[in-house]
């Protein structure tokens, strides 16, 4: 069990509003490859509570049940703990959703997004927990998936950012990879992912810097956000006793010019969401400068500017991006004791490529199967309905 920052000191919960009992929630998932659909669903989670706890299934149950992960299970641990809107994780929670479990964290309900969710065997999930009126649903984030993302890795393309010049290999392999039971296809393109002002709060603090705060200034892509990021913000936030710390995020045109191929996986407003949603951000930068300025340095009065040890590439003048701060005496780097990296995450998403696409499609036939049983006895209960007259 791991605890986050949401409790009162030690650890403890804290009451619910007007002094009356904390309403606990709790929601359960495999947390693969997380992205801002995951932050979102737990963030609605959480506003229907007063303490969020997530379960996080095992490597094992999850090959079982689903296919391979892409991300070990201490991965997927860290990864949940480092959503702000997280209280507390339980470890290799069972995959399907029992009112023991339910009992045993004292949780008055579970809550889940309006996908399906089944076993091996075609069963849902949560079925024991809706016949008890424990369950509750939150609205799935349209226009990211785990499937989209692998299906992106998978295609040497810039169309999923650039929104524009879709190639037809592209929109043919996004169309079947992603596609649903019921002839419905989920696929929105990336491009038609409309950011929006209202989303940008959901996700925000909306928190100045104090007086005796420290700001700490960190810029990158950020792409794909994942363990590494999280143990390099880690690392970067307990600088100081009191840090604030802000994220630059590059324009998706800058992030192709350095990483090139075709990064970023995530354009920025994806980029944006899932940084924001870490616990240790306080405030994001969206298309930040890639040189990092007097200019940036004085509007938001950072103390420090931090970089991990991966490359700094130069300027397109050819300058260092971090003079200014380094002429100043405030940059240093950050060893996060961590060397994953985006690429790394590709490579092994194209060395189980096959792996992959069977899990998809493995989940897409249990789902077919699931609805037409549900299609099935609908239909029968209206013939009983019929025959009652």
């Amino acid at each position: 069990m791991i605890r986050n920052g949401h409790g009162a000191a030690g650890g403890a919960q804290p009451p619910g509003p007007e002094g009356r009992r904390a309403v606990r929630v709790w929601c359960d998932g495999c947390y693969d490859m997380v992205h801002y659909g995951h932050s979102n669903q737990l963030r609605q989670a959480r506003a229907m509570g007063d303490y969020l706890i997530v379960g996080v299934h095992t490597d094992e149950e999850i090959s079982k049940h689903k296919g391979p992960p892409v991300f070990t299970q201490e991965e997927r641990y860290k990864m949940v703990q480092a959503i702000k809107w997280v209280d507390e994780v339980v470890p290799a929670a069972p995959y399907v959703t029992t009112l023991e479990t339910l009992d045993k964290y004292s949780c008055d309900f579970c809550v889940h997004g309006n996908d399906i969710t089944l076993t091996v065997d075609g069963r849902d999930t949560y079925e024991e927990v809706k016949q008890a009126g424990r369950y509750r649903e939150c609205r799935r984030t349209q226009g990211v998936s785990t499937t989209d993302l692998v299906g992106r890795m998978l295609l040497v393309t810039k169309a999923h950012h650039s929104g524009h010049e879709i190639s037809s290999e592209y929109r043919e392999y996004a169309d079947s990879f992603g596609k649903c039971p019921g002839g419905r296809n989920p696929w929105t393109g990336v491009s038609q992912f409309l950011q929006t002002s209202q989303k940008i709060i959901q996700f925000a603090s909306g928190k100045e810097p104090q007086p005796g705060e420290t700001v700490i200034y960190v810029a990158g892509a950020f792409d794909l956000f994942h363990i590494g990021h999280v143990d390099f913000l880690e690392k970067v936030y307990g600088l100081a006793e009191r840090p604030y710390v802000i994220a630059g995020l590059h324009f998706d045109q800058e992030v192709n010019h350095y990483k090139g191929k075709n990064y970023p996986i995530m354009n920025l407003h994806e980029r944006t969401l899932s940084v924001l949603a870490c616990r240790y951000v306080s405030e994001v930068v969206i298309g930040a400068p890639y040189a990092v300025t007097a200019e940036l340095l004085d509007h938001f009065k950072v103390d420090l500017v931090c970089h991990g040890k991966t490359e700094i590439v130069p300027d397109k003048d050819g300058s260092d991006p971090y003079q200014e701060p380094k002429r100043r005496g405030i940059f240093c780097q950050i060893d996060s004791g961590n060397d994953l990296t985006t690429d790394l995450i590709v490579q092994r998403i194209i060395k189980n490529r096959l792996e992959y696409e069977a899990r998809n499609q493995k989940k897409e036939a249990k789902e077919l199967a699931f609805l037409e049983a549900r299609r099935r006895q609908e239909v029968q209960r209206e013939r009983e309905s019929d025959c009652d007259f």
